[in-house]
């Protein structure tokens, strides 16, 4: 018990969780600490899992966040395969499904996210067949390998990075990939038309069945219910199937923090520092729901290097420093030899520039509010990217002519920039 009065424990061994107990200990926590995971891997990077680990390019012990022996050496003591059923706050303890629990005197939540399920009258009893699959953890993506074979007809339902990404793994290996997505482009929730259109078109002349504002609604099962065997769209037309895969979004895991009556948000509200309501509790990652200085408005990012820097401010948080976030997001995403790199949030911008050839498939496209720029899309310009992050994170105001200049280095403008 007594080295439970000086313990942080930490639930959520995902790129949030893992940062934030090792960076708790680089900062000065003198006590235990316990990286508590519902998965038996050791911690690993997700984004590969529907792009190099899918497609077999990637191999398990590349995935990995960090080795056991630094952990170790760390002095982080990784408990695995244990599901946190509630957090008591008033007498400080992580109570598990198996009814052991474990005390603490810090705790950090770093829970992440769920995919999110279609309708329960939607998806039915396809959810309990041996082919119908969500992605999000090495286990599903194991899974859903056995069924990559050569002809095989894979069915992916929603057109956002996950369902493009399986969907340009798939079509290589061969599968006959079709994308069934509801809204009236791919990508609709992050980028714009013409980006989204050109990444139709990639798809396409890839060889993937792609079919815009397709509502699914049933899915048939074999005689045994055991594999489905064909998708119901809205539409009236059955697709038939040997595989299918589901991508429509993520749900934050916040049922832990709300029933423990911290203050949820569609997340786990945070400040700047990376602190819940409960000044013993600190929070971090997808689960996480804050006011942007940035934007001006409270957000929900699913982004690892956002992941990352909220572990950090966590970590000096557990030891009594302010160290805020505040970099402007940034994602990524791989689909056949196009490197999308994806600097700020696009929502409101009332202006869309285009620089570079699309056709030659090198391009950025900047999302400007007023005169601001606050986000750029880059398809295989990685050096635009770096200069887009700073661009948007200092908020930098760009003459829109120059912009689309495209003759004109991208790094020359920066000194154009307009008082904001």
């Amino acid at each position: 018990m007594s080295g439970e009065r000086d313990a942080l424990v930490v639930i959520g061994a995902g790129h949030a969780g893992t940062e934030l107990a090792v960076q708790a200990r680089e900062a000065g926590w003198q006590g235990r600490i316990q990286l508590v995971g519902d998965e038996t891997a050791l911690p690993y990077h997700r984004p590969p899992l529907s792009k190099a680990y899918l497609a077999g390019t990637a191999t398990l012990d590349s995935l990995h966040l960090k080795a056991r022996a630094t952990l170790e050496k760390a002095g982080v003591e990784l408990v695995q395969g244990r599901r946190v059923q509630a957090v008591d706050r008033a007498d400080r303890r992580v109570a598990f499904e198996d009814g052991s629990s474990i005390g603490y005197a810090r705790l950090a939540l770093a829970t992440g996210g769920r995919p999110r399920p279609l309708p329960a009258a939607i998806a039915g009893a396809a959810v309990g067949a041996d082919n119908f699959h969500y992605l999000r953890t090495l286990a599903d993506v194991d899974r859903i390998r056995r069924h990559f074979e050569p002809g095989a007809r894979v069915a992916i339902v929603g057109g956002g990075y996950i369902g493009l990404e399986v969907a340009a793994v798939a079509v290589k290996a061969g599968l006959k990939v079709t994308v069934l997505e509801a809204a009236d482009r791919v990508l609709a929730r992050v980028t714009a038309p013409r980006v989204s259109s050109f990444y139709e078109q990639v798809h396409r002349e890839a060889g993937v069945d792609l079919r815009i504002g397709v509502q699914v609604d049933g899915f048939a099962l074999d005689a045994a219910r055991r594999r489905v065997t064909g998708v119901h769209c809205a539409d009236g037309e059955r697709l038939a199937c040997d595989l299918v895969i589901v991508g429509i979004g993520l749900v934050p895991n916040t049922e832990l923090a709300a029933a423990a009556g911290l203050a949820v948000d569609d997340g786990i509200r945070i400040d700047a520092c990376a602190r819940t309501s409960d000044p013993l509790v600190v929070a971090a990652g997808d689960c996480t729901r804050f006011d942007s200085a940035l934007y001006g408005r409270c957000v929900r990012l699913e982004s690892v290097p956002n992941a990352l820097e909220q572990a950090r401010s966590a970590a000096a948080a557990l030891l009594g420093h302010e160290r805020p976030f505040e970099s402007a997001p940034w994602f990524w995403s791989d689909q056949y030899d196009l490197k999308l790199k994806m600097v700020g949030l696009s929502q409101g911008h009332d202006q869309f520039l285009l620089r570079g050839s699309v056709e030659q498939r090198s391009f950025s496209a900047f999302y400007l509010k007023g005169e601001r720029v606050i986000a750029v899309d880059t398809v295989n310009r990685p050096a635009e990217f770096m200069l887009a992050r700073r661009i948007v994170g200092e908020r930098m105001a760009l003459p829109p002519e120059r912009l689309v200049d495209d003759g004109a280095p991208l790094k020359s403008l920066l000194a154009e920039a307009l008082p904001q």
